[in-house]
């Protein structure tokens, strides 16, 4: 494989001065995460400070550092970590010539970001670049910049916010061709005053746009026409997505199929398409949607991405799902536990609403809801109603205006914490149950779904 970085290059784009010549293949600020070959970045945290580790880091075989402390292994010395991986950044896209494409939104991004880079890679199979995990803010997104190998043809980037100006920041580093927003809901309002506002920090990944750029816009969301008019200024073309009359990317018809996700029907342009999606859901639709809109921007092959959408497999905390073993037989578990808002609530809910079986929900308290908190909380008792929910495990203090919703409507219980779910979940969980598992990650369900999982 070839050199993903030198230290020479990595001296040149960080100003930084290389202790010894060295190659690596790849690029990691977390300790834990280093193979062989690779560059360990020493970045300052909140909590500690990696050159603790870069002893372990070259255990673990990184063959060079950056790192702005002393060091008796090969690296490169800068004033300031953080600032060399940006500009490491910036130099990664400066040599690039691939085609760029940013993904942000309130719900969707990661799904929808995995799903470009399957429709893409089906295509140009080894030579499509993707941000890994959800590696989306102002670390993770230079991270997967840097991690870009020079030769590919595309590239898919997620970007996040929980305030305004972080993606017009992010989005100028990423400088993409094409510029998605998959939905906007109810997400982080902690920390802005209405939607219209999570709208308007949403539209900031325009401004990053190359000349010549497309932006794509959800058509059916009631803020369509905000973002259009964040978009006007900076893209060449902006293209609408969606199931209304007048998308320019539109569903003409999505039928549920018997493995539970959907045929659909898709008109492009001029062009129309049919395809199988795996994934079930509308959300999962809207997805597609979006992901046909920008191979088609980028020159991909519309047939190979369908063939891909068809193929893609849940994600891990995103859908993913699975049997357990439960006394008397086997249940069926459906992984939503990385992150959770109102509208991403909803819609699992409405896919649990249409599985076979007794439905079950550990459901995790949404974080940073702000002063709205109790009213989005209690008002998922009505989607768990429609979704014929007969069992619930509710996690968390913020869970308690949704337990108070839910009294004599269904049995559950409200529990303090991720362990206490667990315990709660294996006693009331049978045979041919299926169970949905939703929070905010930092609920910490994921061990809920490992303890299900019986890892």
């Amino acid at each position: 494989m070839n050199a993903l970085w030198t230290s020479p290059e990595i001296a040149a784009a960080t100003g930084g001065v290389a202790s010894a010549d060295f190659a690596v293949r790849g690029v990691a600020f977390d300790s834990r995460e280093v193979g062989p070959g690779d560059l360990f970045v020493a970045l300052h945290g909140e909590a500690t400070d990696g050159h603790r580790f870069v002893p372990q880091a070259f255990a673990q075989g990184a063959t060079g550092a950056i790192v702005s402390q002393p060091c008796a292994e090969p690296h490169v010395c800068v004033a300031d970590t953080a600032a060399a991986l940006n500009a490491l950044a910036h130099a990664s896209r400066a040599r690039s010539d691939a085609a760029i494409v940013g993904i942000t939104g309130s719900v969707g991004k990661t799904s929808a970001k995995e799903a470009l880079f399957a429709a893409l890679d089906r295509g140009w199979g080894g030579r499509v670049h993707r941000s890994v995990k959800s590696y989306n803010n102002h670390v993770g997104v230079p991270l997967s910049l840097a991690r870009m190998p020079p030769d590919v043809r595309a590239a898919v980037f997620e970007m996040g916010m929980n305030h305004p100006g972080e993606l017009a920041a992010l989005t100028r580093i990423v400088r993409p061709h094409v510029a998605i927003v998959t939905a906007i809901a109810p997400a982080h309002t902690e920390f802005f005053p209405d939607e219209a506002a999570i709208a308007d920090a949403k539209g900031e990944i325009f401004q990053g746009l190359e000349t010549g750029g497309v932006a794509i816009v959800p058509f059916d969301s009631p803020h369509r026409d905000r973002l259009i008019a964040a978009a006007t200024p900076h893209a060449a073309r902006i293209v609408t997505f969606g199931s209304g009359a007048g998308a320019d990317v539109r569903a003409i018809e999505a039928m549920r199929i018997g493995t539970g996700g959907s045929f659909v029907t898709a008109r492009v342009g001029e062009r129309e398409l049919s395809f199988t999606l795996s994934q079930p859901g509308a959300h999962w639709v809207s997805n597609a949607l979006a992901v046909l809109a920008a191979v088609d921007a980028v020159g991909g092959d519309l047939g190979l991405a369908g063939l891909a959408l068809a193929d893609l497999g849940g994600l891990p905390g995103r859908g993913l799902r699975f049997t357990a073993q439960v006394a008397g037989g086997e249940m069926v578990v459906i992984d939503e536990s990385y992150n959770a808002n109102p509208a991403s609530m909803a819609a699992t809910l409405a896919v649990l609403a249409r599985e076979p079986g007794r439905h079950v929900a550990v459901l995790g308290e949404m974080r940073e809801m702000g002063e709205s908190s109790a009213a989005y909380h209690a008002a998922l008792a009505a989607p768990m109603l429609e979704a014929r929910v007969e069992a619930a495990v509710l996690v968390g203090e913020a869970m308690a205006p949704l337990a108070e919703a839910l009294e004599g409507r269904l049995d559950f219980v409200h529990v303090a914490d991720a362990a206490a779910a667990l315990e709660a979940a294996r006693a009331m969980l049978a045979a041919g149950d299926t169970v949905l598992v939703k929070g905010s990650n930092g609920v910490g369900l994921s061990h809920v779904v490992a303890g299900l999982r019986g890892t």
